[in-house]
């Protein structure tokens, strides 16, 4: 199942897949996907190795008030990422990365549990919405690979309330404070 999985995610991208397709290429009854996976975002994230629950995470970061959501998004993903679980996903990402069908999942995955979710949290014009998720993205991504993949010191070492403070009020300015009025045109 694992295995017709990741060819109809990699051919056709989170959005287009059903768990029907995926049974009917594994040769199953689709029960027994549901069964096994739950869902289509356990599937993926049994594709990719994730033992986390992207969506799920994004939505308790997003109790709280707008205004101090990057603070708790950061300190979120610290503590993951420094878990065991955490240790399995970024082992994902550094696999994903290595193939262009893995870029594509990981960006799938990226982009149905976390960034459209999060753009859906913010106020604005849809297209402000995306360039500034696009932006924290940017950051975040930059974070995990200095800190964990190439493991830059002294950013790999660095407590969480010193890398929260640091870059934290930047991710609350892409999402909620103003952008130079050319950031969102094409």
């Amino acid at each position: 199942m694992l295995d017709a999985a990741r060819a109809e995610f990699a051919a056709r991208g989170y959005d287009a897949v059903t768990l029907r397709r995926v049974a009917a290429r594994a040769g199953v009854d689709p029960a027994m996907v549901t069964h096994h996976f739950g869902s289509k975002s356990g599937l993926f994230r049994a594709v990719l190795d994730v033992r986390l629950d992207p969506a799920a995470e994004l939505a308790a970061v997003l109790t709280g008030p707008l205004d101090t959501v990057a603070e708790r998004l950061l300190t979120r993903l610290l503590v993951l990422w420094d878990s065991p679980a955490g240790a399995a996903t970024i082992a994902a990402v550094r696999t994903a990365l290595q193939d262009e069908d893995g870029t594509a999942l990981l960006r799938d995955l990226a982009l149905s549990q976390v960034l459209r979710p999060l753009a859906a949290a913010l106020t604005g014009p849809e297209e402000e919405r995306r360039w500034r998720v696009d932006l924290v993205a940017s950051q975040v991504v930059g974070l995990l690979m200095t800190r964990y993949v190439l493991g830059l010191e002294p950013l790999a070492s660095a407590r969480h309330p010193a890398l929260v403070g640091a870059l934290g009020p930047t991710l609350q300015r892409y999402l909620t404070g103003p952008l130079p009025a050319a950031s969102v045109e094409p």
